[in-house]
């Protein structure tokens, strides 16, 4: 068992306050999110926070988790609790990873360099974006020990695809994780509206063009004709759609675990098992890509059930706090990816936004399970009636 709870973070506010010090930003993540409307450009605010359509996934991944409450058990000995946790070899003090967010640069100049260093100095997983503002091999360097998997946009050149992977290994990102719902993108109004896609102004696209197979295919460098590269890279990543009998092309240039991201149906789960996938993420993106879809934590129960414990099951989409990430896991979740509440922490405070509000998230994730009677997650496991549904 740990020494020092993760929930020591909220102990350590406290005792600051006596010095009449207050944290920087807010620990509710709905007032960090308006500290972050308030405080960014409309742009990059309406690119992180925007979903898609009229936003009707994004709330049913919300409504979904106030459809699930968990049932705390009393008179358990919690005092100490463990929550580390290793998978697909990757070891982590909790079940928490921090999910690929591109073009974090347009939030804070440091972008995913931020990210990496807070990540790493927690010791939780940062699972980089091929849409980075930074390269491969910066974001590692930035990363150092810590732990880190890299997400893949998959590119329609099978050249470009295996370069980038051989760099992403080289780099020692240890798990492939390849998004599957955003093969072209959504209608997002809010980024419509303003006209706003960084990708077409050569942001977000520091991976692709610095990778030598994408170059060879460019008759001058990105640095001299932005607009020829991404003329080049634009439709290479979005536009086509994917296809099952294409996995193996991954398979055949990475030899480390492959998660498929943004599996919401039991069969799909199954059929990413018998194609040989290690690992499944349960995520809509955040709501930003189909509109009227079903809330994520909706479908979880029934993939959980349908991959039957053969491959890990992380779980996305909708993940604002401590006891949302718990809920999660008490649903069969083996891990639970952050999103939105962690950029919205680098636009507002650089790698130590990122810091409070994973130091946030956890420090909630533990006192909410350990006051409903779990010390670890093995006990929680074991639970079959840690929730209700109402």
């Amino acid at each position: 068992m740990t020494s020092i709870p993760l929930s020591a973070y909220g102990a350590e506010i406290y005792f600051r306050g006596l010095a009449g010090e207050r944290p920087a930003l807010p620990t509710d993540p709905a007032e960090l999110e308006a500290l972050a409307r308030e405080r960014l450009e409309p742009g990059p605010f309406g690119y992180v926070a925007g979903g898609a359509g009229g936003g009707a996934t994004m709330r049913a991944n919300r409504a979904a988790f106030d459809e699930v409450a968990l049932v705390p058990r009393m008179l358990r000995d919690t005092t100490a609790r463990d929550w580390s946790t290793t998978v697909l070899g990757t070891a982590m003090p909790a079940p928490l990873l921090l999910a690929p967010v591109g073009v974090l640069s347009i939030m804070h100049t440091d972008g995913e360099l931020a990210v990496a260093r807070a990540a790493a100095e927690l010791g939780v997983p940062m699972v980089l974006s091929t849409a980075a503002s930074h390269t491969l091999e910066e974001v590692a360097q930035a990363s150092g020990d810590g732990p880190r998997w890299y997400q893949l946009y998959w590119p329609t050149d099978d050249a470009v695809t295996a370069s980038l992977l051989a760099r992403a290994r080289a780099a020692g990102y240890s798990v492939l994780v390849v998004t599957l719902d955003t093969w072209t993108l959504g209608w997002r109004p809010l980024d419509l509206d303003q006209a706003y896609l960084p990708f077409l102004r050569g942001v977000g696209t520091a991976i692709p063009f610095s990778d030598p197979a994408f170059r060879a295919g460019l008759a001058a460098a990105p640095e001299d004709d932005l607009m020829a590269a991404v003329g080049r890279w634009v439709p290479m990543f979005t536009g086509t759609a994917l296809r099952w009998d294409r996995l193996d092309v991954l398979r055949r240039n990475w030899d480390g675990p492959i998660v498929l991201k943004g599996i919401q149906h039991p069969d799909d789960a199954v059929a990413a098992i018998e194609a040989g996938m290690d690992g499944i993420i349960v995520s809509n993106h955040g709501g930003r890509q189909v509109d009227r879809a079903v809330g994520a934590l909706t479908t979880l129960p029934s993939i959980v059930a349908a991959v039957a414990g053969r491959v890990p099951v992380l779980f996305d989409s909708g993940v604002r706090t401590g006891a949302d990430a718990a809920v999660a896991l008490a649903c069969g979740a083996d891990a639970v990816l952050l999103g939105r509440p962690y950029v919205y922490g680098l636009g507002l405070a650089g790698a130590d936004g990122v810091r409070h509000v994973v130091r946030s998230v956890l420090a909630e994730l533990d006192l909410t399970l350990a006051l409903s009677g779990y010390a670890d997650l093995a006990t929680l496991r074991e639970t079959t009636d840690a929730v209700h549904r109402r």
